[in-house]
């Protein structure tokens, strides 16, 4: 099911649990940089995964904007945005991807 953890992503977290932790450190170090709050920084990053293309990121980051307590719709609307930028195809890519966490919940 879409709205799970993908089993390579523990498996990586299981059997590299140095190169992980290393991961989250960074992770939790960038986050604590600046001003930006939770729910900011959720946004960013899911617009950052549709700039690079990254469906396995923009699921997670999907996830991580409801869980910020972001509506389905300010999801989608970072979609949308991308598509003078990134192009239409990429906009649209990235709006099935979105979809594909935001209606299996």
């Amino acid at each position: 099911m879409a709205d799970k953890i993908p089993a390579s992503y523990v498996a990586f977290q299981e059997t590299y649990p140095d190169v992980f932790a290393a991961y989250e450190q960074l992770g939790a170090a960038v986050h604590a940089e600046g001003p930006l709050d939770d729910g900011t920084r959720a946004l960013v990053k899911l617009a950052l995964a549709i700039g690079v293309g990254a469906e396995g990121a923009v699921h997670a980051h999907t996830r991580k904007c409801r869980e910020a307590g972001h509506s389905a719709a300010a999801i989608r609307q970072v979609a949308l945005l991308a598509i003078p930028t990134a192009g239409f195809p990429a906009g649209m890519a990235a709006l099935s991807w979105i979809n594909d966490i935001l209606n299996s919940a």
